[in-house]
């Protein structure tokens, strides 16, 4: 039976739009000209190498489905009224693509690609006597970045942050250019009582601290539903879909406070664009006004909104690390990088230091930020006519 999540619509519309894009940059015209620009930079193709890893990776964590469960004599599990019992466990793509690794548990700590365990016990020997040692792991040299408290493995539950990475960066960006698009160009472009109101909004949602926002927001809504792990039949929609999902509503609120610092940007150049001779000339043979916003003043913004947009992405990735690390971010029970240095906090302070948890929720995080940043700016250059005939 097939599980989707709220947030598995947002990368489901990502991986559509990116075919998008491939498949019409295929054809003649602006973004087959960025296109030939962009396939020039080693670096940004490198970069762009690097998403696609990690945007497949999440779409595969996406993609998640229930087994029905079976009885020891093999039989599938039903209820009275002859309806089947599905395992509580939606396992995705990558769980099972992953399953050694998810599956091949410590007892305890253990370093990358060590032999023994991390934590000394009492071991019995052969002939009777007891000893302090170090046990032999049931895996040995197969965690490549050791294993945590529990025993689990720490690659697998970094490959896991992907996707919650990738949802709290693009979905709530999604949620922001839309907002400050709309706002700042109404209010840079008719002035007056709109440009009063709209200053009046996003004056007063900057007026509030953010993380106080968040955390009044996530304790009305973000408390029930979804919190990641077991998946309970009184989530269900329909017996597929699941709306209330935490990570859904902290991009929400996420997006309501960040779009404030797009808009303004967006507010001041449309009051420059708006003076322009080719508005003005718009203006002359009684263009319509929504006509001149549409295809005079926002594809002029997109530049701005495209560098917001990076380093949008590149924030927000790091914010849900900060939230998750003071508990007001993800499920404690959903793959998170934030989880993973909340985790570290205490291992960092123990004797002798625990620290591979820390580092690969560090190197998985720096992995998706830096291409990021990187893709980002070569995607500025090469729509930037200027620097094309440069």
């Amino acid at each position: 039976m097939p599980v989707v999540l709220a947030t598995d619509l947002i990368i489901f519309f990502l991986t559509g739009l990116v075919a998008y894009l491939v498949l019409t940059s295929r054809q003649e015209g602006y973004l087959r000209t960025a296109w030939l620009e962009l396939r020039r930079n080693r670096v940004a193709m490198v970069s762009m190498a690097v998403l696609a890893l990690y945007g497949g990776i999440a779409l595969l964590d996406s993609i998640r489905w229930r087994t029905p469960l079976i009885t020891g004599d093999g039989k599938v599990v039903t209820r009275e009224n002859g309806t089947t019992v599905y395992d509580p466990v939606a396992l995705s793509l990558l769980d099972r693509l992953l399953k050694d690794t998810r599956e091949h548990t410590e007892k305890t700590f253990s370093a990358p690609f060590a032999t023994h365990q991390y934590v000394r016990e009492t071991i019995e020997l052969e002939d009777g006597t007891t000893v302090r040692d170090y046990p032999p792991l049931k895996y040995p040299r197969s965690h490549w970045l050791g294993t945590d408290k529990v025993g689990n493995d720490v690659f697998f539950a970094a490959m896991k942050g992907i996707r919650t990475g990738i949802i709290i960066g693009a979905g709530t960006t999604i949620i922001i250019i839309p907002f400050a698009i709309l706002f700042g160009t109404l209010a840079g472009y008719f002035g007056g009582v709109i440009d009063d109101i709209i200053q009046y909004i996003y004056t007063t949602l900057s007026s509030i601290p953010g993380v106080l926002l968040i955390v009044a927001f996530m304790l009305i809504f973000g408390t029930e539903g979804y919190q990641g792990g077991l998946i309970l039949d009184e989530y269900l929609y329909m017996k597929v879909f699941v709306p209330n999902d935490r990570l859904f509503w902290l991009c929400v609120i996420m997006g309501i406070t960040s779009w404030t610092d797009l808009c303004r940007l967006v507010r001041g150049e449309t009051l420059k664009l708006r003076e322009m001779e080719y508005v003005e000339a718009a203006k002359s043979f009684s263009v319509p006004r929504i006509k001149i916003l549409y295809r005079h003043i926002t594809p002029n913004l997109m530049h701005l909104v495209l560098i917001t947009m990076v380093l949008q992405f590149s924030g927000l990735v790091l914010a849900e690390a900060v939230l998750s690390y003071i508990g007001i971010g993800v499920g404690p029970e959903m793959g998170s990088w934030g989880n993973m240095i909340n985790s570290a906090r205490l291992e960092l302070s123990r004797e002798p230091v625990v620290w591979w948890n820390l580092l690969g929720a560090f190197i998985f995080m720096f992995g998706l930020v830096l291409p990021a940043n990187i893709f980002g700016d070569a995607i500025r250059d090469a729509l930037d006519p200027r620097l094309r005939m440069r």
